[in-house]
């Protein structure tokens, strides 16, 4: 059974990755090589007040055009957005049409709309999680939207927009553990388990610091992490639950079992830290976005047939200086 299944994930991750149709894409790094896996020391996060925190808008989309962020994106004339190219459902290469889609691309595609005044006009750059701040403070991409975790750690090096989406870290295992009698539903069950995480995340962080009984193995991102679960070298993935809704629809061996989150991650758009203009407009096309319903409508189509009708669009905080 482990040969099929092994041959079935790595052509679901390599067709996956591919090319993506139109898109100016980065290259998709290599897979790691084998060995011990270079985990996160246990730290204390920094403090910052309530991380969601973020720039007012203080205008309209249209007030806010003349930033100096926004306005080097038009005279460029397009937006560059890092995404993830393997989250189904958040961000993905869909082989059938050619393109990457999600609910993360359908905001990207709203801010760069906001920006032009019509569709297009987007670069998407496929990038690891571990890209997704080293290249914000590069200024090779304007903004990340790859289901990027607020919190006080990355405000010391990026910006944020206000939150977009709630989601919460859970952990996906193998139908057979789910079946049992005592089913792995809690991090005290994952003791001795092998549980995969992406390099650069908080997914990764959060078990490391939350099971330490847990034998954690990484890869590059998820996709990385399903090949491993699939090939037998992890028992269980751990990650966000909008991601491990994706990856367990395109695997029968894989469950997620009824439990309760144990972190909370709120989603934000990142920005370099230098470019609060940028943020300010991010805000005010997400307010737009509550207002003309588009936020609820991308949720319904690519998050709610998995996760229910959840508890809508978060309520910005703003007030960040």
């Amino acid at each position: 059974m482990r040969t099929p299944r092994a041959l079935v994930g790595l052509v679901a991750a390599a067709a996956l990755l591919a090319g993506c149709g139109g898109y100016d894409a980065t290259a998709v790094p290599e897979p790691e090589s084998e060995g011990a896996p270079a985990l996160p020391e246990a730290t204390t996060p920094p403090e910052c007040g309530d991380p969601t925190r973020s720039y007012a808008p203080d205008g309209s989309v249209d007030d806010l055009l003349d930033g100096p962020s926004v306005e080097k994106i038009v005279k460029r004339g397009r937006l560059i957005a890092g995404v993830s190219a393997d989250s189904y459902l958040l961000g993905a290469n869909d082989p059938f049409v050619g393109r990457i889609q999600g609910f993360d691309i359908d905001l990207v595609n709203a801010i760069a709309e906001a920006i032009f005044e019509e569709p297009g006009h987007v670069e998407l750059r496929v990038i690891t999680a571990a890209e997704r701040i080293p290249l914000l403070e590069e200024g090779e991409v304007d903004i990340v939207a790859r289901n990027m975790t607020i919190n006080c750690e990355r405000w010391q090096t990026i910006a944020f927009s206000a939150e977009y989406y709630r989601a919460g870290q859970k952990t996906l295992v193998r139908k057979d553990l789910a079946d049992q009698g005592n089913p792995v539903d809690s991090l005290d069950e994952l003791a001795g388990l092998r549980v995969c995480a992406p390099n650069g995340t908080t997914s990764l962080q959060n078990i490391v610091a939350e099971a330490p009984d847990a034998e954690v193995v990484t890869a590059a991102n998820h996709t990385g992490c399903l090949v491993k679960f699939q090939r037998g070298e992890a028992d269980a993935i751990t990650g966000d639950d909008t991601v491990l809704a994706g990856l367990a629809a395109q695997d029968p061996y894989a469950v997620v079992p009824e439990q309760d989150a144990f972190t909370d991650e709120p989603y934000g758009i990142g920005v370099n830290a230098e470019q609060e203009d940028l943020a300010r407009f991010i805000n005010a096309v997400l307010e737009q976005m509550r207002a003309d319903g588009s936020w609820q409508a991308s949720y319904d189509r690519w998050l709610a047939p998995t996760l229910g009708e959840g508890t809508g669009q978060p309520r910005p905080v703003y007030g960040r200086r």
